[in-house]
């Protein structure tokens, strides 16, 4: 936008220079140049934009007001911390991408339409065995040396030579998939479950019994990585995969949604089978934490009950992906 100068303004009657009765000489420091515009014209000099040389540009708002940097205008017109963090966030997640390996990982990605695939890298035994599923893909494969599989995995990584370059699957909302996603009005959450092989583990039992999702954290719970999707042997791309910020935030939208919350604890009084016979129809949520640390204390406060799986002996323990596997054998049991 241009400045346009109308007229020059400052004490009246009073010239820069001008003598006085008694010689004596004013300058005059009031005397400046009108702007009559909505802006400043970027293309003048900052000591022509009324500020000295060297400093910073006044810069025009949408409402065309001119903030000066540094006051309390500008100030508030900075976005907030949280909203720099999730655009930061936003732009990280469209560059990141992912390597999965593993025959049945990167057959069942070349099948899913619904996964964006970049770069498929297999040795000629692996490309054989693939054959089908890459040309349904459409993609052109690169033929590699089994003995110099140049792809950024790690190297002890059993790839059974086949890797495949995606980006992340994006399942939507947690509203959308678990009101009224495929599959039971059952689903699982995962309280800082971080190991891979457990969560991939979780996700193929939650396909077997028809879940709707596999719910995590954003932070402190496995993220989608190759590992994980060689644990679930093909269930990632088929089993809704959500991650959200807080879960206890996430457990009280399901219990608005109308779920029934029940958190597994080796030591609850109430048995699974029958929190589940308790409610009567209604959707299920099956909380499990971390083997060790189990349930968190906010997590176990937000559950609608605890509940435990009913043991044979005195041995309860169980591994956080067979204990999801029997809890949900149990659930889908009652609710069938």
């Amino acid at each position: 936008m241009h400045l346009f100068l109308k007229e020059m303004v400052g004490d009246p009657g009073i010239e820069p220079g001008t003598g006085r009765p008694g010689r004596v000489t004013v300058s005059c420091r009031t005397l400046q140049r009108v702007a009559h515009s909505r802006g400043v014209d970027k293309e003048l000099p900052p000591e022509r934009q009324g500020g000295k040389a060297g400093a910073t540009p006044l810069r025009p708002t949408r409402s065309g007001i001119i903030v000066p940097p540094g006051s309390r205008k500008a100030k508030a017109l900075k976005k907030p911390d949280w909203v720099i963090d999730k655009e930061r966030q936003k732009r990280a997640s469209s560059a990141e991408t992912v390597w999965l390996f593993g025959l049945h990982a990167v057959r069942d990605a070349l099948l899913n339409p619904a996964r964006e695939r970049l770069r498929l890298v297999v040795t000629k035994n692996a490309h054989d065995k693939l054959e089908q599923a890459i040309a349904a893909s459409g993609m052109e494969p690169e033929i590699a040396d089994p003995r110099n599989f140049a792809v950024p995995i790690d190297p002890g990584s059993v790839h059974q030579g086949a890797a495949l370059e995606v980006k992340p699957l994006h399942w939507g909302s947690l509203a959308e998939r678990c009101i009224s996603g495929a599959g039971r009005p059952l689903v699982v959450l995962l309280d800082q479950v971080t190991d891979p092989h457990n969560v991939g583990a979780v996700l193929r039992s939650a396909e077997v019994f028809g879940a709707r999702a596999v719910i995590g954290t954003l932070r402190n719970s496995a993220p989608e990585t190759g590992a994980l999707a060689k644990a679930a042997s093909g269930a990632l791309e088929r089993q809704p995969y959500l991650r959200v910020r807080n879960l206890a935030e996430a457990m009280g939208e399901l219990h608005d949604m109308g779920y029934v919350v029940l958190g597994l604890d080796g030591d609850a009084d109430v048995m699974l089978a029958d929190a589940v016979a308790a409610a009567a129809g209604r959707p299920v949520a099956l909380v499990m934490g971390a083997e060790g640390p189990g349930l968190r204390q906010k997590t176990r406060e937000t559950c609608d009950r605890l509940v435990r799986i009913v043991p044979a002996g005195p041995f309860a323990s169980l591994n956080v992906s067979n204990a999801a596997a029997v809890a949900l054998y149990a659930a889908t049991t009652v609710m069938a």
